[in-house]
């Protein structure tokens, strides 16, 4: 776990991966603020092996949430080389990751979302507008330059995020998308844009640019992308050149089987994803990254051990112990302190910023 590891060209002090969420601390603009920056330089020193950033909004349209990260404009790029030169610093590395909301938008954007039909959000209500054959070949350049504006920021990669239902997730749902051209009806057309989208990186950041995506195993909601079509899309992928491939799952509507999993308070309840993982490795070569409820090292050294993953992403343990990593490093292997009550979510909405409510005296 703790020796020296590549994912394509880019050199890794572990296995150990932080995987992005928003934090809700960045300007208006995208910009991030210098709490964000200093967010990122805690977790280089505290010894992850790369650290992915919160979801970096492509276009003005695909914005998420208020205080979400930007990657849509040349202007953003030295406050992004800000973040990226302090993991440097503390001997880290830090890869971009973009994104487009879809439906899945919460911010008022004065005009309808961009989804790949007209269906119902069931997360937020609204209706999505379908978007035309000439939007989606704009999206897939706005994805494009936002990884050339991650390379020219020092960043180390790029991950595309085609899960938990934003843009490209909703684009492989057989229930969000319903399309009935190019882009819609078998899984080859749902992943199109996918597919074009990376194609389109490659040209605009280099074929030497380490491109990861995350994607779900399956969206247990009981209607969309189930394991078969997302095995496909990772087996393509694959040939198609990524260099690494993060294995989450689950929507918002899937409720309780949803991408974040509460009480997370003994073993077997770790790695939730660990089953697909265990399919998925074996028909995979690039490197697989586990994601979902990981609290312990023995789980990540069991997972490595059967080869079912080679890299392990953590979130909300890092948000409670930003030094988690170190502290396993150094031989104290005592599993997070995490408990896994989500409230740290509620700390964007309540102060503005992405913190263990529990350590801030507001446990719930």
């Amino acid at each position: 776990l703790f020796q020296q590891c590549r994912i394509g060209t880019m050199e890794l002090r572990n296995r150990f991966v932080r995987s992005a969420t928003n934090e809700s601390m960045a300007e208006d603009n995208g910009a991030p603020t210098d709490a964000l920056v200093e967010l990122y330089r805690r977790l280089s020193r505290g010894e992850v092996g790369l650290i992915i950033s919160g979801f970096a909004y492509v276009r003005p349209r695909g914005k998420a949430v208020k205080g979400q990260l930007g990657a849509w404009d040349d202007s953003l790029i030295p406050a992004l080389s800000r973040m990226a030169r302090a993991v440097h610093d503390e001997g880290g590395r830090i890869a971009l990751q973009i994104v487009h909301a879809g439906a899945q938008g919460h911010v008022d954007l004065g005009q309808p979302r961009e989804a790949p039909s007209a269906v119902e959000d069931r997360a937020n209500g609204s209706m999505p507008e379908a978007m035309p054959i000439e939007t989606i070949r704009s999206v897939v350049e706005d994805f494009a330059q936002a990884a050339r504006r991650a390379r020219e920021a020092d960043f180390d990669a790029v991950q595309v995020h085609a899960a938990h239902g934003y843009l490209f997730s909703s684009f492989l749902s057989p229930y969000c998308n319903r399309r009935d051209d190019e882009y819609g009806g078998p899984i080859e057309n749902r992943a199109r844009i996918v597919f074009e989208t990376c194609e389109a990186i490659r040209e605009r950041a280099g074929s030497d640019f380490p491109l990861l995506i995350k994607i779900n195993c399956e969206d247990f909601d009981g209607a969309g992308l189930q394991s078969e079509d997302s095995l496909w899309v990772c087996r393509e992928l694959e040939r198609r050149g990524i260099d690494a491939i993060e294995l989450s799952g689950g929507v918002p509507a899937a409720k309780l089987n949803g991408p974040v999993r509460a009480r997370i308070d003994r073993p077997e309840r770790e790695a939730y994803f660990r089953d697909h993982a265990r399919r998925f490795s074996k028909q995979l070569k690039r490197p697989l990254m586990l994601v979902g409820g990981l609290r312990s090292i023995e789980t990540a050294e069991e997972i490595l051990a059967e080869g079912a993953a080679g890299f392990f992403s953590l979130c909300r343990p890092l948000i409670r112990e930003p030094e988690l990593i170190q502290r396993w490093s150094l031989g104290d292997r005592s599993k997070s302190q995490c408990e896994s009550c989500n409230r740290c979510f509620s700390s964007v909405r309540e102060r503005g910023s992405l913190q263990c409510m529990k350590i801030a005296g507001h446990a719930g």
